[in-house]
């Protein structure tokens, strides 16, 4: 049987517990009113109709910040990447503004690298991209190219970035919300934002000539202009060395995909 004091000594912290949050709540209540506290309810409307997540990707303090902002008018309900549209829609319906679709876009890494781009030293520092950025501007021989250390899976507030066996980060276009936070942090700048419904990019950042490409990777572009002749739209152009898309002419034909000698042309 359990003994009477050891009942004591489990209930007496619990009821304390359960005392001093009676005591801090009437103090509130008292609080409030007292100093005529005031809650804003169309604040607070905004904030319900907000993800909660507090990223800060719209460069307020959290939700409640960006609230703050949409109701000043210093904020556009689509300043809000994490959002649906649905959620956008009852921003501006509370704010009695227009409603701005936004095309939804996805973070892609422009590397193809990892573990097929070549070892210039061994790096033994700090295991995250930005300190081995400053030793020689990381050890991979490519120095456009992905270090490896996964600075974006981990600063992903969404769970969208894991990294793969190659060495490479692997995003999620169903997790990814565009909040740009990878983006922000990557100190080689190999991911951007794309718009989700474009299917077609070019997973590589070398802009050196492109007979240097196979001395430091298997897997890069060697601007050799195939890509250009390949697509009918004209929306792929090899510029400083690197293919390039503009995503206001591609219609996801593929075509330059199927052109590239290197593979580097991939589908999201």
């Amino acid at each position: 049987m359990i003994e009477m004091s050891t009942i004591i000594r489990v209930l007496i912290p619990v009821v304390s517990m359960a005392g001093l949050g009676l005591i801090f709540g009437v103090g509130l209540a008292y609080a409030l009113k007292i100093f005529n506290i005031e809650v804003d309810p169309t604040l607070a409307l905004l904030i319900s109709k907000l993800p909660g997540s507090n990223c800060g990707a719209c460069g307020a303090a959290g939700c409640a910040g960006f609230a703050e902002m949409l109701k000043k008018g210093e904020m556009s309900p689509s300043g809000c990447a994490v959002s649906n549209t649905e959620g956008r829609q009852a921003l501006a319906k509370i704010l009695g503004v227009d409603f701005e679709h936004k095309v939804k876009h996805a973070a892609v890494v422009l590397c193809n690298g990892g573990a097929a781009a070549r070892d210039r030293f061994v790096y033994k520092g700090i295991a995250n991209c930005q300190a081995a950025s400053l030793v020689f501007g990381g050890q991979k021989a490519c120095v456009y190219g992905c270090l490896g250390f996964g600075d974006c899976a981990k600063v992903c507030p969404f769970g969208a970035i894991t990294m793969g066996e190659d060495g490479l980060p692997k995003i999620s276009l169903e997790k990814c919300t565009a909040c740009g936070k990878c983006v922000k942090i990557c100190s080689k700048k190999i991911l951007t934002l794309i718009p989700a419904d474009k299917h077609f990019y070019v997973k590589c950042s070398f802009r050196d000539i492109g007979a240097l490409v196979s001395k430091v990777c298997a897997s890069g572009c060697i601007a050799c202009r195939k890509c250009e002749k390949a697509c009918p739209r004209q929306a792929i152009r090899v510029e400083t060395n690197l293919a390039r898309i503009d995503y206001k002419q591609c219609q996801n034909i593929g075509a330059c995909s199927e052109a590239c000698p290197t593979r580097v042309i991939k589908k999201q």
